[in-house]
């Protein structure tokens, strides 16, 4: 294979829907124009719904076995050499179908390519029987390149012994029109926004119990909550917390939200918090999206998080399950508008600077191109 010739790469993932972060990345990974690459795509398509995510069902057994024959076509057709796939998170249902599948595929390819969208499959490890260990060594063992979302990832291409390891930060296009004037005035009610699917360990509870206690203090805000409920005893909970704590003018469930709706959100918000210590959290694309709509941010020190909140400078970070310390930094932005706005202009300069669309896709084709040295 000559090196001025592209490299034919089959990428196989999720694209939207449902719209998490790993298959909106997988996606703007597919849209990029590339000298050096050819892409095709498999799509893998377990989940439409994000509340569908790592659980088990017959029919997703069905579109495994119907995926591994399609990578074994698609293998041929386009004569793909080099195995594109992200491995699962922290889960054992992804985990077992990860491994029946890349033993099925990866002896196909002269390359495979592991992208560590989802952080921290090594460390449930331990969890597994020992022949399920085995077999998943089996799965992972030494890709020849992993791509993590930052150096703060999870250690899990360490953990399977990638013979080569670049971070690549995920990037997006730049949707919102520019730096955003917002009215600073003490006497305007201040929007909190959080997106993410809502769940315990995306730090929805802590939020909201943060919340409950700015509003205690008197503070003039309101929150708006983006995205699907997980699981209808979880909203029960959550909506019932609301009402018992005097909140249902103060705190707004908006749904899935895409397109225009969703830029108007982010467009309209203020803040951006998110008090994440979700399990296979690695690089969340909402932060990016907090960036370039010019919102500080008050987030958890969790992951890459760290790599995307500079302490002080575009928002706060704060530790994981401390609802008091979401409350004070929260109470400090809502106070402060001076403050607002210059965190509101480093977010933008951050975004420009780290999470382009076209940064992501200059990194990944240079990442690709490390195969052949």
């Amino acid at each position: 294979m000559q090196k001025n010739t592209p490299l034919r790469v089959l990428v196989v993932g999720q694209t939207p829907p449902p719209f998490g972060g790993q298959a909106v990345m997988i996606e703007k990974f597919l849209e990029g124009r590339y000298a050096t690459l050819q892409l095709a795509h498999v799509r893998l398509a377990y989940s439409e719904e994000m509340s569908d995510v790592g659980r088990f069902s017959l029919r997703k057994v069905w579109i495994l076995f119907r995926t591994i024959g399609q990578v074994w076509r698609a293998r041929i057709r386009h004569g793909s050499q080099a195995l594109y796939y992200p491995p699962s998170g922290p889960n054992m249902v992804p985990i077992l179908r990860d491994i029946i599948f890349l033993i099925a595929v990866r002896w196909c390819f002269r390359y495979a390519v592991f992208h560590f969208h989802a952080g921290g499959v090594s460390t449930f490890m331990g969890n597994l029987p020992l022949p399920l260990r085995w077999l998943a060594w089996l799965a992972y063992r030494k890709p020849h390149l992993a791509i993590r979302t930052s150096d703060l990832a999870p250690p899990d291409a360490q953990y399977f012994k990638a013979r080569r390891i670049v971070s690549v930060f995920n990037g997006i296009e730049d949707l919102s029109g520019g730096a955003i004037a917002r009215d600073l005035s003490p006497s305007r009610r201040v929007r909190v926004l959080f997106t993410a699917v809502l769940i315990p360990s995306k730090g929805v509870e802590v939020l909201l119990q943060a919340f409950a206690d700015l509003i205690g203090r008197g503070a003039n805000a309101e929150l708006m909550l983006m995205g699907r409920w997980g699981d209808a005893e979880f909203e029960q909970r959550m909506l019932a917390f609301i009402a018992q704590h005097g909140l249902t003018d103060r705190v707004h469930v908006l749904g899935v939200r895409t397109g225009s709706d969703k830029l108007g959100d982010f467009a309209s918000a203020d803040i951006f918090c998110f008090p994440s210590h979700f399990e296979a959290e690695s690089f969340p694309v909402v932060l990016m999206e907090a960036a370039q709509f010019g919102l500080p941010v008050v987030a958890t020190d969790w992951r890459g998080i760290p790599v995307m909140v500079d302490e002080g400078v575009n928002g706060f970070l704060v530790p994981v399950h401390a609802p008091a310390r979401v409350a004070d930094r929260l109470e400090q932005l809502i106070t402060d508008p001076a403050l607002r706005a210059r965190m509101s202009a480093d977010a933008r300069r951050i975004y420009a600077e780290r999470f382009t669309l076209e940064a992501f896709h200059r990194n990944m084709e240079r990442a690709f191109a490390s195969l052949r040295s």
